[in-house]
């Protein structure tokens, strides 16, 4: 799977691209760095202000959005109601927690799987994402704690 650039990489990609780098992008880049958590702009400028309270959430869409056109992060609308950020540009699907909205890389076999003689007919395929959705660990865990404390006062 392939990793968002480090921050210095990053960085020279915009200068040579023509683009500022601010220390507002830099923060954002740093962010990014190793996070495989499919941030949405929301969270970034969360953390960013947290670090540098003049950040603007302008700022942060404008950079992340920079980034996609790029091809160094992935926009992702999976259905959570906001767009999410992957740094793993790499071909890959996701696993999407339907009470938090946490979002994970999956590998998947997918070779398997064809369109019926008629989608094949009448579409070329170029690419396929999967989304599988569930619940993860935590909520689960959590909705099981939820359901033993109000067995206890049943």
């Amino acid at each position: 799977m392939g990793e968002v650039r480090s921050p210095a990489e990053l960085t020279e990609l915009f200068r040579e691209q023509g683009l500022r780098v601010t220390p507002q992008r830099q923060c954002i880049f740093r962010l990014l760095e190793g996070n495989d958590r499919h941030p949405t702009a929301e969270w970034v400028y969360q953390q960013a202000r947290s670090q540098m309270p003049t950040m603007s959430l302008k700022t942060v869409y404008q950079t992340l959005n920079d980034l996609a056109a790029m091809g160094e992060i992935q926009a992702l609308d999976v259905g959570t109601g906001s767009a999410r950020f992957d740094p793993n540009v790499g071909h890959h699907h996701h696993l999407v927690c339907d009470r938090c909205g946490g979002t994970q890389d999956v590998e998947v076999d997918a070779s398997a799987l064809k369109l019926g003689r008629r989608q094949r007919r009448d579409f070329t395929v170029t690419s396929a994402e999967i989304v599988f959705r569930g619940v993860c660990r935590t909520c689960s865990q959590a909705s099981n704690e939820t359901d033993m404390e109000d067995e206890a006062y049943a």
